[in-house]
């Protein structure tokens, strides 16, 4: 009774979140919520870093936290970041999302998950994603044909800030939207899991390209190394042949692609 007991409680700690977002279903039913929620979300992570990269300049307790403090965000570096992602969302990621709703009916059941399972679940779709993207990765930089053809637009800048994270071209923006759509659905995660899963993806993304390397960023907060982080995936944009993956190390380990990055 008592194990039960603990796991009706388990799932009563996000059922009335699973209900408030279930209310919303003419939103969340409705073919424009992927793209725009998408889009609200990573905009939404990147602006307190664009804050900083306009203090930055200003501000030395700003700058310190720097990856790379010699190095400043223009406006127009800025404004092509923006332009690239709105560009990417209406023109390949909006058509696919609506295909998609045609496709597969949205269904939410009436039930929340677990809190316990929601956290496995993410963590799980982290290392799935993370495994597909290290490939993927790898081989656009083994490969000079695809690199030039594909990736190379994501390496436009060797100093990375929060809104590099998705200047890519189409073939890489579908690409990692595949993935983050296919690895939900193949765990057959709930829908609560899946939304939360995509909003920490970003976030992470997001985090992996903001250029500074705060006391409380996610790297320093998992330990043994595990996770790579801002300073990372910094190396890779600075020196293009290590450190593929965009999370976790174990990959780069046990490939010999891992460089340390100093902190």
């Amino acid at each position: 009774q008592s194990q039960i007991a603990a796991k009706m409680q388990d799932t009563l700690i996000l059922q009335n979140v699973w209900d408030f977002v279930r209310a919303q279903d003419a939103y969340l039913k409705s073919p424009f919520f992927p793209a725009l929620f998408s889009f609200i979300v990573y905009m939404g992570f990147c602006l307190p870093f664009v804050i900083l990269d306009i203090l930055s300049s200003k501000a030395a307790f700003i700058r310190k936290y720097k990856i790379q403090p010699n190095t400043q965000v223009t406006w127009e570096m800025a404004g092509t970041c923006i332009m690239q992602t709105v560009y990417n969302h209406i023109v390949f990621i909006f058509p696919l999302t609506v295909l998609h709703w045609y496709w597969k009916p949205v269904f939410y059941p009436l039930e929340a998950p677990g809190l316990i399972r929601v956290i496995l679940d993410i963590v799980a779709c982290l290392l799935l994603f993370d495994f597909q993207y290290f490939i993927w990765h790898l081989i656009h930089h083994k490969v000079p044909w695809l690199y030039k053809t594909f990736h190379k637009v994501h390496h436009k800048y060797t100093s990375t800030f929060a809104l590099t994270a998705e200047h890519s071209g189409a073939w890489e923006t579908l690409s990692l939207g595949f993935f983050a759509a296919i690895s939900p659905m193949m765990l057959d995660c709930h829908p609560l899991t899946e939304m939360l899963f995509f909003v920490v993806n970003i976030w992470l993304s997001v985090e992996d390209h903001c250029g500074y390397d705060f006391p409380w960023a996610t790297h320093r907060l998992v330990p043994f190394g595990l996770f790579g982080g801002a300073p990372h995936h910094d190396l890779h944009h600075l020196k293009f042949k290590s450190n593929y993956a965009p999370y976790f190390t174990h990959w780069d380990k046990i490939f010999g692609t891992l460089l340390q990055a100093n902190v």
